[in-house]
């Protein structure tokens, strides 16, 4: 139960208890800030307690987006603040710091929301302020101003503003033309009728299972439903996180299905896909993989760029300049973010394709659009990154170096050098550079002896090139190096056995560990750092899983088809170790209570 404390007697005639009780709140009434001060240690450490300024007028939807979020320690308002269990010591000692005129409800300036918010800034607790756009929330300090509050609030309609803020800002040119225009109505309904977005998730995902069942099925009438399933998935999709930000039901097991499912459905439609050709006698799972590993370096490019730049400071460029200029232009928006093919669009393109052609051409349209979209985003990303005079921080590079995921060999490796030993700042990516050519190198020979010198070769040099701190302009390249390799790693090896379904298998063994590297990213976009020490050396790192493929891959070179279930067990037992922590981790207390925003692909 969460508590809001009003600071003094509510004025005549409000609804401010009532609406703060519709909120989920219970009231009570201090007399002023001393007593304010009491109530608030009356309430228990672990709970929400909003502080409200009795005089305050506004929107519902105006305190729901200020006091209700819980993707935020602290948030405030105009004449409202709130603080979590984390913000409630910082909020206690600014109570007791603030000085209150006698007889009245607020402290410097009669305002003591506003007051404790910034005393809560200046404490170094974030104060989260929602964008309230035409909702009203102001406090009155007469009669005539109170009146004409009232009279601003009577003038907006509540119920459009929840429907225009349950769409994203930025979103792709399909999903804001096509889908948003009506799926906000369906997020409202579900609303209504008591639905979850979690709910609305997992019936995404079961229709994007049932599509890839109809692929599965080789014919043409399975294509079309399928490729029908896959439309309704995603507008189930876009409905979800409406539904969430339409009525602030934001959750940990939320973030977690909306982080990972996306990607499960997606590539559980490739593997439809896949299937369905196979009946055809069309053998695609190498065009599978393939696409898979192109769209998951691919998110890796845009998180690792993200995670080197969210705190970096001095951190403009000219290039930056040209796209803020190329954006106020208007049309040039729509054309930048279709060209990069997110998701809406390259769902759209799949079910189209998919009822119309064949699974060879959908695979070939993906991985010809997709590789234009990521040669596209990642040249101006490096042309950002040299131009620009940004100072990388330690929480980015730390950030880096976990989504390296960086197993104990490399890590025994790094040991090695010398700590205080100067480094250029592109040692790194040159270091990682040698490390994939190196590896490269040896399976280009298509000898299995050489692919293990190789991955030996990689292990050493992957160690060297997380050493030192990842700080340099384009160290956030590292990481994406890393999953290329491994990734295609797993492809080559496979599609060279003449091992029957080595290459079905390998798609197992790449879901599982991309599944791994997702949920480290969101686990980082929540705050939370990365999964534990363990985990890393339970499932070997990027550079252990590599070595052990290409050792099992020569192992086995001469034995028929055991390369096959080597990879599937190895792949049953990454994705068992991997899914017990992320689900314990997801639902435990410490999960952040974050819903994806973010990146249109």
């Amino acid at each position: 139960m969460s508590t809001a404390i009003l600071t003094g007697p509510p004025a005549p005639g409000s609804s401010l208890d009532g609406d703060l009780r519709s909120l989920g709140f219970e009231v009570r009434i201090a007399s002023g800030a001393e007593e304010t001060g009491a109530l608030l240690a009356a309430v228990p450490a672990g709970e929400r307690v909003a502080l409200v300024d009795p005089r305050f007028v506004g929107h519902l939807h105006a305190l729901r987006l200020a006091l209700t979020d819980p993707r935020f320690p602290a948030a405030a308002a105009p004449g409202a603040l709130t603080a979590q269990s984390e913000a409630r010591p910082a909020l206690t000692r600014a109570l007791t710091t603030v000085t209150v005129p006698a007889g009245t409800s607020g402290g410097a300036g009669d305002d003591l929301t506003g007051t404790l918010a910034d005393a809560l800034d200046a404490d170094g607790v974030a104060v989260h302020r929602p964008q309230l756009g035409t909702l009203v929330a102001t406090v009155p300090t007469d009669a005539e101003a109170r009146h004409e509050a009232r009279a601003a609030v009577e003038a907006v309609d509540d119920e459009a503003v929840r429907l225009r803020s349950a769409v994203k800002a930025h979103d792709g040119f399909f999903t804001t033309f096509f889908i948003s225009p009506y799926s906000r109505y369906i997020a409202r309904w579900c609303a209504r009728r008591g639905l979850t977005p979690n709910q609305v998730t997992t019936a995404s995902l079961l229709t994007a299972l049932i599509a890839a069942g109809c692929a599965a099925t080789g014919e043409r009438g399975g294509y079309i439903a399928a490729g029908v399933l896959l439309l309704v998935s995603f507008v189930l999709d876009c409905t979800d996180g409406q539904l969430a930000r339409y009525a602030l039901k934001y959750s940990t097991m939320g973030a977690w299905l909306d982080a990972t499912f996306d990607r499960a459905k997606e590539y559980a439609f490739y593997a439809g896909l896949a299937l369905g050709a196979a009946r055809n006698g069309d053998d695609v799972w190498a065009l599978a993989l393939g696409s898979m590993i192109l769209m998951t370096c691919r998110h890796v490019v845009d998180f690792s760029f993200n995670e080197a730049n969210h705190d970096a400071t001095a951190n403009t460029s000219p290039t930056a300049a040209l796209s803020d200029r190329l954006d106020s232009l208007g049309w040039t928006v729509w054309a930048r973010r279709m060209i990069i093919l997110p998701i809406g669009e390259r769902w759209a393109m799949i079910a189209v394709l998919t009822a119309v052609t064949t699974p060879r051409i959908v695979f070939w349209a993906l991985i010809i659009g997709c590789s234009f979209g990521a040669c596209y985003t990642t040249a101006g990303r490096v042309l950002r990154s040299l131009t620009r005079k940004a100072k990388r921080t330690d929480r980015a590079a730390e950030a880096l170096a976990e989504l390296a995921d960086s197993g104990p060999l490399a890590s025994s490796v790094g040991r090695l050098r010398s700590p205080n030993g100067r480094v250029h700042p592109y040692a790194p990516l040159a270091t990682a550079l040698a490390a994939v050519a190196w590896l490269a190198a040896g399976l280009a020979q298509g000898d299995p002896l050489a692919a293990v010198v190789g991955a030996v070769g990689y292990v050493v040099l992957s160690g060297f090139a997380v050493s030192q701190p990842l700080k340099g302009a384009l160290d956030w390249l590292v990481p994406p190096l890393f999953r290329a390799a491994e990734y295609t790693t797993v492809l080559v090896l496979a599609a060279r056995s003449d091992a029957a379904h080595a290459l079905p298998a390998a798609f197992g063994l790449v879901a599982a560990v991309a599944y791994h590297h997702y949920d480290t990213v969101y686990r980082i976009r929540g705050g939370t750092g990365a999964p534990p020490a363990w985990l890393a050396r339970v499932t070997g790192g990027h550079e252990g899983r590599t070595l052990l493929v290409t050792v099992l891959a020569a192992l086995l070179a001469d034995r028929g088809d055991d390369f096959t279930p080597a990879l599937t067990a190895l792949a049953v037992a990454v994705a068992l170790v991997v899914l017990v922590e992320s689900i314990r981790f997801w639902v435990s207390s410490g999960a952040p209570a974050v819903h994806d925003e973010g990146e249109t692909a």
